[in-house]
C-alpha cells in the first residue's frame, strides 16, 4: 500500500471535492481517498501493483481539474504565492466586474424610476432608441460575464457530470437572463420596440459581481496551513556546533549526521535531537511539552531540536536528524492531521445537487407542454425562461455568505476571530472541549502561591531575603519570586557571592548571612536538617506547587511556594460550558497529581495526564470515535498537531504564532468565557444561514409554478419574465435584511 498527497487546483466548492473523490475511488486499487476543499489536497492510498500515482492524477485532469506540481523544498512558498495569486486574481475580476454593473444597473433601472428625475443620456433613451438602449446593456454585460467565465465552465460541466453544484446554479440563472434578454433584444431589432422594458441583463451582471466579491472574501478567509507549517520549520536552528577530529566547526543544520557531538552554549536552540554527555543545564521545552518551567538536565539526558538552552553549556550525542527529530514529527502531524480533514458539505451544495435538475426538468416540461397546447413556440419559449428567471441563484448564492460575513464580523468585533465559514458551520456541533493546561487553563508563568515561615522572621523579611538573593538568577522560579517582591515593595537588599547550582538551586551572601534557596537536593548537599518540614513541602507539592526551601547559615527557615497559577475567567468559562450540555476534558504533559491539583480547582472531572506532543492529537482522534465532534483550546507549539486534528482548533491570542495560525478560532483576548460564546455565535449563524435558506428557496416554490403558468390554466395571469426578476430580487432583500438581524447579537458572559 501507498499514500500519496496531490495538489488539485480548480475546486470551487465541496461538490467538486466530491466529485474527484467519487471518480478517483472508481479506479481499481484504491483503498481510500480523501478531497479536502479547505487545503485543496487529495490523499490517497492505493495498490501501487494495480494503480499508479500517473493514472490518478490523469483522472482528476480529466474530471476538470488540475494537479499542481510543487518542488518538495519549496511546497510552503509556492502555497502561500498561489493563494496570494488567486486572491489578487478574484479582486482584479471583481473590480473589473463592478466598473461595468454599476452603469448597466443604472442604465437598466432609471428609465423604470418614473418618480425621480434621473440623469440620462438622450442618444439611447429606451421610447425613442430602444435598439440602441439594448446594444449599450450587451456591451456592458459582456466583459462581467468573461471575467465571470469559470462560473460558466465549470457549472456546465458539473451538470453535464450530474453532479451539480453552486456554480451549476449560477450558470443557469444568469444564462436564463442573458438569453432571454438576447432573444428580446432581436425582437425590438425587428420591430417590438416595446420589450426594451423586458431585458434583463443587469440581472446577469449583478449576481455574477456579488458572487465574486463572495469567492474573494472566501479565499481571504481560508485556513493559513503553509504559514503554520513555516513557522514551525522555522523554529530550528539554521547552522550548529559540531565537535570533529577534536576541532569544531558551525555547520548547516542539512550537514548534521547521527553520531555527531554537538556543542550548545546558554541561550541557543538545540539543533537535533540527541543525549546529553557532557554537561548539567536547565532547557525550556515548552514549544515541545507545553510545560512553562526549565527542565533540568545532566548527563544521559535526552535533549529535542529547538528546545532552548537556558543556562549551562553542554555536549551531546545526535541520535534524530532531519525528518526524524521531535519536531519534524509535529510539522507531519499538523500536515496529515489538516489534509485528513473531510470537506465541510455546504447545505446551499446539498439542496442544489436536487434544486437545479428539478427546476431544469420543470422548465422543459412546462415549456413542451404549453408548446403541444398551443403551437405558439414563442409563448413556450418565454415560459421555459420564466421558470429559469426566477430560480436565479442570486438570493441562495447569498443565503450562506451573507450570514457567515456578519456572524464572523460580530466575532471580531468583540475579539474572536473565526477562520471562515467552514468554521462557523462546525462549531455549533461540537460536543467535547479538550483544554491544554499551561497557558490556557493557567496564566503559563509560575508565579509565588506561598510563603511559609519557621522562625519569628515574617513572610516579608524572608521574600525580601529571598527575592534579593534571586535577583541575578535566571530561572523562571528565581525570577517569579523576585517578581513577586517588586510588586510586594520591598527594599532589596545586596547579595553577594551569587552561584547558581544547575538542577538544585542558588547560594549567595546578604550582609552578614549565608543564604541557601532550592530543592531537597539543595539541602542534602549542604546537610542541612528538614526535621518534620517535608511533610508541608508534599503538601504544596500535591497541590501542583513546587515548594523551594530557604536556608540561613543552615539552618531551615522557610518555604517558598511557586505555581503556574490558574486563570480568573477558566472556572466560570468551565462551568458555563458544562451548563451547555458540553463535556469538557483537561489534557496536559503534567505528573497527574500536579494535574488533579489544577482540574478540581477548575472543575473539570475528567483528565488526561502525561500525554506526550505527539500523542496529543491521537488521544484526539480516540475522542473523536467516542464524541463524534471534538473542539481543543491550547497555545503552544505542541497543542498545534491536535489544534489541527480536532474538529474545531481554538487557540488563545497570547499563545505562540503557529498554535494561532493552526487554529480554527483565536480568542484575542485569552479570556477562556470567549469559548462558549464563540460556540453560542456559530449556533445562531446557523440558524440565520437556515432561515436565510428558507427564505430563498421559498420564493421558488411558490415563484416557479407560477411561471410556469398553473395561474394561467386556471384563468389568471401569466407571470412576465420581469415579475420573476422582481421576486428574484426580493428574495435576495430578505436574505440580506435577515443576515443583518445577527449584529444585534449580545456577547453574554
Amino acid at each position: 500500500m501507498k499514500k500519496e498527497n496531490l495538489q488539485i487546483g480548480g475546486m470551487t466548492c465541496a461538490a467538486c471535492a466530491s466529485r474527484i473523490e467519487k471518480n478517483v475511488k472508481k479506479l481499481d486499487g484504491i483503498i481510500n481517498v480523501n478531497v479536502n476543499f479547505a487545503t485543496e489536497k487529495l490523499m490517497a492510498e492505493y495498490d501501487e501493483k494495480k494503480v499508479s500515482k500517473e493514472e490518478i492524477k490523469k483522472t482528476i485532469i480529466k474530471t476538470g481539474y488540475q494537479v499542481i506540481e510543487t518542488a518538495k523544498t519549496n511546497v510552503v512558498d509556492d502555497d502561500k504565492a498561489r493563494e496570494e495569486k488567486e486572491i489578487k486574481t478574484l479582486w482584479t475580476k471583481f473590480i473589473i466586474a463592478a466598473i461595468f454593473t454599476v452603469p448597466l444597473l443604472y442604465i437598466a433601472m432609471a428609465p423604470m424610476i418614473s418618480f425621480i428625475s434621473l440623469p440620462f443620456p438622450s442618444m439611447i433613451d429606451s421610447m425613442r432608441y430602444p435598439l440602441a438602449y439594448a446594444c449599450v446593456q450587451i456591451f456592458l454585460v459582456l466583459p462581467v460575464l468573461v471575467v465571470g467565465y469559470k462560473f460558466y465552465t465549470v457549472g456546465f460541466r458539473a451538470l453535464l457530470e450530474r453532479s451539480p453544484n453552486m456554480d451549476s446554479l449560477i450558470a443557469i440563472g444568469t444564462s436564463a437572463a442573458v438569453l432571454y434578454s438576447l432573444y428580446n433584444t432581436v425582437m425590438i431589432a425587428k420591430g417590438m420596440p416595446m420589450l426594451a422594458h423586458s431585458l434583463y441583463y443587469e440581472t446577469a451582471g449583478v449576481i455574477i459581481t456579488l458572487i465574486l466579491l463572495g469567492k474573494y472574501l472566501e479565499t481571504v478567509s481560508k485556513g493559513k496551513t503553509s504559514e503554520a507549517i513555516k513557522k514551525l520549520m522555522g523554529l530550528a536552528p539554521k547552522s550548529a556546533i559540531v565537535k570533529r577530529n577534536g576541532t569544531e566547526k558551525e555547520i548547516p543544520i542539512e550537514d548534521v549526521l547521527v553520531g555527531d557531538i554537538l556543542l550548545v552554549k546558554p541561550g541557543t536552540k538545540i539543533p537535533v535531537d540527541g543525549l546529553i554527555i557532557e554537561g548539567n543545564t536547565s532547557i525550556d521545552e515548552s514549544m515541545l511539552t507545553g510545560e512553562s518551567m526549565p527542565v533540568d538536565k545532566k548527563k544521559g539526558d535526552r535533549v529535542f531540536a529547538a528546545s532552548l538552552n537556558t543556562t549551562g553549556m553542554i555536549q551531546f550525542k545526535a541520535t534524530k536528524v532531519g525528518n526524524e527529530t521531535a519536531l519534524a514529527q509535529i510539522i507531519k502531524l499538523v500536515e496529515d492531521a489538516q489534509g485528513s480533514k473531510a470537506p465541510i458539505a455546504k447545505m446551499a451544495d446539498t439542496v442544489s445537487g436536487y434544486f437545479v435538475p428539478i427546476v431544469c426538468v420543470i422548465a422543459l416540461v412546462a415549456g413542451i407542454g404549453w408548446f403541444i397546447g398551443t403551437g405558439n413556440l414563442e409563448f413556450s419559449i418565454k415560459i421555459f425562461i420564466s421558470v429559469l428567471v426566477i430560480a436565479c441563484p442570486c438570493a441562495l448564492g447569498l443565503a450562506t455568505p451573507t450570514a457567515i460575513m456578519v456572524g464572523t464580523g460580530k466575532g471580531a468585533e468583540n475579539g474572536i476571530l473565526i477562520k471562515g465559514g467552514e468554521v462557523l458551520e462546525t462549531t455549533h456541533t461540537i460536543n467535547t472541549i479538550v483544554f491544554d493546561k499551561t497557558g490556557t487553563i493557567t496564566e503559563g508563568k509560575p508565579k509565588v502561591t506561598d510563603i511559609v515561615t519557621f522562625t519569628s522572621m515574617s513572610k516579608e523579611e524572608l521574600l525580601t531575603l529571598v527575592a534579593s538573593a534571586q535577583k541575578y538568577s535566571e530561572h523562571p522560579l528565581g525570577q517569579a519570586m523576585v517578581e513577586e517582591g517588586i510588586s510586594s515593595g520591598i527594599q532589596f537588599q545586596k547579595a553577594e557571592d551569587f552561584k547558581a547550582l544547575i538542577g538544585r538551586g542558588i547560594t549567595a551572601r546578604i550582609g552578614q548571612k549565608e543564604i541557601l534557596i532550592g530543592n531537597k537536593k539543595l539541602l542534602d548537599e549542604f546537610h542541612i536538617e528538614m526535621q518534620t518540614k517535608e511533610t508541608m513541602a508534599e503538601n504544596l507539592a500535591h497541590e501542583g506547587k513546587t515548594p523551594m526551601y530557604v536556608a540561613i547559615d543552615s539552618t531551615l527557615v522557610g518555604i517558598i511556594a511557586v505555581a503556574d497559577t490558574v486563570k480568573e475567567s477558566s472556572k466560570a468559562a468551565i462551568k458555563k460550558l458544562s451548563d451547555m450540555g458540553i463535556e469538557v476534558i483537561m489534557m496536559t504533559g503534567d505528573n497527574h497529581k500536579t494535574a488533579m491539583a489544577i482540574a478540581s480547582e477548575v472543575g473539570i472531572k475528567r483528565v488526561l495526564s502525561d500525554v506526550l506532543p505527539q500523542d496529543k492529537a491521537s488521544e484526539i482522534k480516540k475522542l473523536q470515535t467516542e464524541t463524534n465532534k471534538v473542539a481543543m483550546v491550547g497555545d503552544g507549539i505542541n497543542d498545534a498537531p491536535a489544534l489541527a486534528q480536532s474538529d474545531i482548533g481554538i487557540a488563545i491570542g497570547n499563545g505562540t504564532d503557529v498554535a494561532i495560525e493552526s487554529a480554527d478560532i483565536v480568542l484575542m483576548r485569552s479570556d477562556l468565557m470567549d469559548v462558549p460564546v464563540a460556540i453560542e455565535l456559530s449556533k445562531k449563524t446557523i440558524k440565520n444561514i437556515k432561515e436565510n435558506l428558507f427564505w430563498a428557496f421559498g420564493y421558488n416554490v411558490i415563484g416557479i409554478p407560477v411561471a410556469a403558468g398553473l395561474l394561467y390554466l386556471l384563468g389568471g395571469p401569466l407571470l412576465n419574465p420581469m415579475i420573476g426578476a422582481l421576486a428574484m430580487s426580493l428574495s435576495s432583500v430578505s436574505v440580506l435584511t435577515n443576515a443583518l438581524r445577527l449584529k444585534r447579537f449580545k456577547m453574554k458572559k
